[in-house]
């Protein structure tokens, strides 16, 4: 299974999302039991979040 994890687990709450990978909390705890779309939607998705991360 494809996961975008790069084991830089870091949560900051005012941020919504990990630092490291930018899945949101209830992403990951549900990651290994969504469907495959669902992980690429996601993953789709993730650039553009960690993208704003880097601006603030």
């Amino acid at each position: 299974m494809e996961s975008p994890c790069v084991k830089i687990c870091t949560y900051e709450p005012g941020k919504g999302v990990c630092l490291g990978c930018g899945r949101t909390l209830a992403e990951i705890a549900g990651w290994a039991s969504m469907s495959d779309a669902e992980r690429q939607r996601i993953m789709a998705a993730l650039p553009a979040r960690m993208a704003s991360l880097k601006k603030d």
